[in-house]
């Protein structure tokens, strides 16, 4: 067919036609579209690099969460356990809205705020409470039976909500690893339930419904921005919650406490769950989930280095145990 350019009426307006996938448009010659089997490749590596990003990103909040513990611990030095709850709040919120602020993200969507509730329930009240709770009469170690059982928790939460349905092979690696580790916690402790048991088991289902609610937003908002609102929405209760407790309760500012304090508002309130829900929201709430059945036995080693506190020589093995059950999650289909 031939171009008939002097037949074609000017106009003041050029409209060219948006390209198809797998097509180039130009102004002149039209570019025959690229095969399939040639894109293909380039799509599968891009997965790859997605996953692999989102992969690293998950285990950095997974590492950022095991120091929480031991800077509990070092925070109750200094700070009763409501007073270093509500401080922490309140410093992650004054971060989380100062980013917000300055790079004038808008106010999410009405549907969102349900979900942003529950992580704020969840995540940014909940969980820190009841583990400060139970730390006061508990060990690092005996606490980390909370974020053994987490993965197989979050999971669970997971396939209820969103509807994921991991395969069996997930499932049976799951269970292992988190009987691994709970079975190592348990023994660390003597297998004695105490009330600080009931505040850590009420600290895992919080957290569970938090994470997955907060991974389901973090597919439809950076995640950041879902942990920021998240701890803006409660800086009106922990404003005067933090004002009430340190009226209430001695502070004896330390090192120890105050290094505590900022690690668990900036790293682990914020900092570390960006990075996390960025992790889930890349590779899906399961195999992320799957990731935190490292974090005990990193608590552990943080807590001899930190602490002081000695382990047994079934650290080892449990540590080879639920590394094998990590690499078969990640492999199985989530």
């Amino acid at each position: 067919m031939r171009t008939k350019n002097s037949a074609t009426d000017p106009s003041p307006i050029a409209v060219t036609a948006e390209p198809t996938p797998g097509t180039m448009a130009t102004s002149a010659t039209p570019v025959a579209p690229v095969a399939p089997a040639a894109v293909a490749p380039v799509r599968q590596a891009a997965s790859a690099r997605a996953t692999l990003g989102g992969t690293l990103q998950a285990a950095l909040g997974v590492a950022a969460f095991s120091l929480t513990f031991p800077a509990t611990a070092w925070g109750l030095e200094s700070f009763g356990p409501w007073s270093l709850v509500a401080v922490r709040s309140v410093l992650a919120a004054l971060i989380a809205g100062g980013c917000l602020l300055v790079l004038r993200v808008p106010l999410p969507a009405r549907r969102h705020w349900a979900g942003l509730a529950v992580v704020a329930a969840g995540v940014v009240v909940g969980f820190p409470l009841l583990t400060t709770l139970a730390l006061q009469t508990s060990t690092t170690a005996h606490a980390a039976v909370v974020v053994g059982l987490l993965p197989l928790t979050t999971a669970l939460f997971s396939a209820l909500r969103v509807g994921t349905r991991p395969s069996r092979t997930f499932w049976l690696a799951a269970l292992a690893g988190a009987a691994a580790v709970a079975a190592f916690t348990v023994q660390q402790s003597g297998g004695a339930l105490t009330t600080a048991d009931l505040y850590l088991f009420g600290a895992l289902l919080v957290c569970a419904a938090g994470y997955t609610e907060g991974g389901r937003l973090a597919r439809v908002m950076p995640g950041w921005q879902v942990i920021g609102w998240a701890l803006v929405l409660c800086l009106p209760i922990g404003v005067p919650a933090a004002a009430v407790a340190l009226s209430q309760e001695a502070v004896q500012l330390s090192w120890h406490g105050v290094t505590g304090l900022l690690w668990v508002a900036a790293g682990s309130q914020f900092l570390g769950l960006v990075v996390w829900y960025r992790g889930m929201a890349a590779i899906g709430i399961p195999k992320a989930s799957q990731l935190q059945l490292a974090q005990p036995l990193l608590t552990l080693v943080w807590s001899v280095l930190l602490l002081g506190e000695h382990l047994t020589v079934a650290a080892p093995l449990t540590a080879a145990a639920v590394l094998v059950c990590i690499a078969v999650t990640q492999r199985a289909r989530g």
